[in-house]
């Protein structure tokens, strides 16, 4: 004979349970261009702009450089993200297409996420007057840096 008094506490330690196990599963996020299998391939040097369009469809960005032809990026990211944590990027791809003048492919490349580089655009900090002393330090400051005159 089973304890009917019990049976709401086992449901809800069920559903803690199986809540707490599907928090711990990583949500998988896809973002940006997403190639063909083989289309890279099909690249090669002296393809027309429109041909390699045709091939790769419209790129994530472009560079344009007037005086020596532009380039076409096409850029993959794949991020794993669970449950409070700060998402992770798994996965990154980038496509590089050079043209030159007539809009003729003089080179392109495939690059991952090992190739990339982290760079720190402004790591200089502008220093505060008072920003390093705690509240107290800041208050008595004035008074204790301050001496009388004679």
């Amino acid at each position: 004979m089973t304890n009917h008094r019990n049976m709401p506490a086992v449901w809800l330690l069920a559903s803690l349970l199986a809540t707490g196990i599907s928090a711990c599963s990583p949500s998988i996020n896809h973002h940006g261009y997403i190639a063909r299998p083989g289309a890279f391939g099909q690249i090669t040097e002296g393809m027309s702009k429109t041909e390699v369009e045709g091939i790769l469809g419209s790129p994530s960005t472009t560079a344009s450089i007037n005086f020596d032809g532009d380039s076409n990026y096409y850029i993959t990211s794949i991020t794993e993200s669970r449950a409070f944590l700060q998402p992770k990027e798994t996965s990154r791809e980038v496509i590089a297409v050079r043209f030159d003048k007539n809009e003729q492919v003089t080179s392109f490349a495939q690059y991952g996420l090992l190739d990339g580089k982290i760079i720190n655009i402004n790591d200089r900090e502008t220093p505060v007057q008072g920003g390093e002393l705690s509240v107290l330090q800041d208050i008595f400051k004035g008074i204790l840096g301050s001496k009388p005159s004679l």
